[in-house]
């Protein structure tokens, strides 16, 4: 059972999970886009067994403080992971980052690849294919304000999340109930900050990151993980990663989209492994 904590990072509270195994090796995970800490809920326990396990909250999502709505950048999110990281003192850990997750782990490990023991990216690269890039600024900046009930949330994302679109509705409620929270007029809102979206909303263009160039800094081993089916991480990419770091190695998830959940058999093998569990 994980216990939600709070530090005070850049004048933000930032809220994490702690799964617990004090003194043990530590594990840290970031969430995608419009995910929240409890995203690895699963994994975490299986990580626990040797890791200390810690789940963030991404600010402007989950628990986390929402920030100011200019600030909603890759590079300020990695400086709150450092900055919650040096507060933990943190001095080295391994990173498993889904989507835009993956994309703060690989920032992060190429600006301090010292303090990084593995990486796990899920579902991402360097570069991202514009057509899934595409969709998801679609169903994120669209999506409605306000649910009646669970059951219109849990529709919302089978809808929009390929790798949701087969689990039985009750599943998908466990893991979407942490994305929503009751509004002021008895419906539900999102707990993620609606200036997140709007960005994507408005077709504003953010401003580029040449991710090669922190990818290329990264010094730990690597396991890259791509649903078969993803419309974000593309096999040529996936190689050319491989090809810049010598030590990374991808495994596919077969049958699933962007992104995988980490708890197939194919991708939890490859993690187990990883980690030496």
């Amino acid at each position: 059972m994980a216990s939600d904590k709070f530090v005070n990072a850049n004048g933000l509270r930032l809220h994490y999970l702690d799964y617990g195994n004090d003194g043990a090796p530590w594990a840290v995970c970031v969430h995608g886009l419009s995910g929240n800490a409890h995203n690895f809920d699963a994994l975490a326990g299986v990580l626990a067994a040797k890791y200390h396990v810690i789940s963030v909250d991404v600010r402007g999502r989950g628990d986390s403080n929402w920030g100011p709505p200019t600030e909603y950048l890759p590079q300020n999110y990695v400086t709150d992971l450092a900055k919650m990281l040096e507060l933990l003192n943190v001095a080295r850990a391994s990173l498993i980052g889904t989507s835009m997750g993956g994309i703060i782990s690989m920032m992060y490990a190429g600006g301090w690849p010292e303090r990084v023991e593995r990486l796990v990216v899920n579902d991402v690269g360097p570069e991202i294919d514009p057509v899934g890039a595409a969709r998801i600024a679609s169903y994120v900046g669209e999506a409605p304000e306000r649910f009646k009930d669970i059951g219109e949330v849990v529709k919302y994302y089978k809808e929009n999340y390929p790798a949701m679109a087969k689990l039985a509705d009750s599943v998908v409620a466990e893991q979407v109930k942490w994305s929503v929270k009751p509004g002021t007029d008895g419906n539900l809102a999102w707990k993620m900050d609606p200036n997140v979206r709007r960005p994507l909303r408005g077709g504003t263009a953010q401003q580029r990151l040449d991710l090669w160039v922190p990818y290329a800094r990264i010094a730990s081993p690597l396991l890259i993980v791509r649903g078969a089916d993803s419309d974000i991480l593309d096999r040529a990419t996936a190689s050319r990663m491989c090809k810049v770091l010598k030590r990374a190695k991808v495994v596919e998830v077969p049958g699933v989209g962007h992104a995988p959940s980490l708890m197939e058999a194919e991708a939890l093998d490859a993690i187990k492994e990883f980690f030496g569990i």
